[in-house]
C-alpha cells in the first residue's frame, strides 16, 4: 500500500530533521534534567503501540527518579520538578519520542500510545480497529482534545481516524498542530 510506505518515509525523513536540527536543544535539555538531580534525562516506560504490542516510550524525565511508577497522567496528582513543569508546559518533554518513531514503534501521526493502565482506551481501539496503526506523536483526537476529554471520546477520535487515514488528512493533522503550538503561550 502506497500510503504506508509514504508515511514511512515521512516518519523517517522528518524525525532525522527534527532530531539533527533541535540536537543543541536535546542536547542542553539532558544536561539540565543531569545537573538538576544527577540521574538520566530520559524517562522509559512500557506503552501499548501497534496491535496492543508493547514498546518502550522515551519522554524527558519531568519527575524526581526515585518517583513511584505513576498510573496517572494528570500533572496536579504527581510530583514534577521545577524544569520538568516548564518541560511539560512547552511540550519539549515530548521530543524523545523522535527516537521512537525512527525505530518504528510510533508514527508522527497516530492515536497517542496508551498507558498499561488504559485498558478500557485500548478495549475500545480494539473494538474500532485503530489499535491496528502506529501510535503517533499527535493525531486526531490531540488537535480535537479538550481538557480531561473522556477515553470514550479519545476511543472514537481514534477510530474516526483509522477509518479515514490519508495523505490530506496527515498533512492537516500537522497542519492543525503547528496552528496550536505557535497560538499556545507557554504557561511558566
Amino acid at each position: 500500500m502506497m500510503y504506508v510506505f509514504l508515511k514511512r518515509l515521512f516518519d523517517i525523513l522528518f524525525s532525522v530533521i527534527v532530531l539533527f536540527s533541535l540536537s543543541p536543544l536535546l542536547i542542553l535539555i539532558s544536561l539540565l534534567i543531569f545537573i538538576q538531580d544527577g540521574r538520566s534525562p530520559i524517562f522509559k516506560q512500557q506503552r501499548f503501540g501497534m496491535r496492543g504490542k508493547k514498546f518502550i516510550f522515551y519522554k524527558f524525565r519531568s519527575m524526581p527518579i526515585m518517583t513511584p511508577d505513576v498510573t496517572s497522567d494528570k500533572d496536579d496528582e504527581i510530583k514534577i520538578t521545577s524544569f520538568g513543569k516548564i518541560l511539560r508546559r512547552s511540550n519539549m518533554d515530548e521530543l524523545p519520542q523522535f527516537f521512537n518513531v525512527l525505530k518504528g514503534d510510533m508514527s508522527v501521526i497516530g492515536p497517542r500510545p496508551g498507558i498499561l493502565s488504559q485498558k478500557k482506551l485500548i478495549t475500545m481501539r480494539k473494538e474500532n480497529q485503530s489499535i491496528n496503526i502506529k501510535p503517533g506523536l499527535t493525531g486526531w483526537a490531540q488537535i480535537n482534545a479538550y481538557d480531561n476529554m473522556p477515553e470514550i471520546k479519545k476511543a472514537q477520535y481514534d477510530g474516526e481516524y483509522f477509518e479515514k487515514m490519508s495523505i490530506m488528512l496527515d498533512l492537516f493533522i500537522i497542519f492543525k498542530t503547528i496552528i496550536y503550538f505557535t497560538k499556545k503561550p507557554p504557561k511558566y
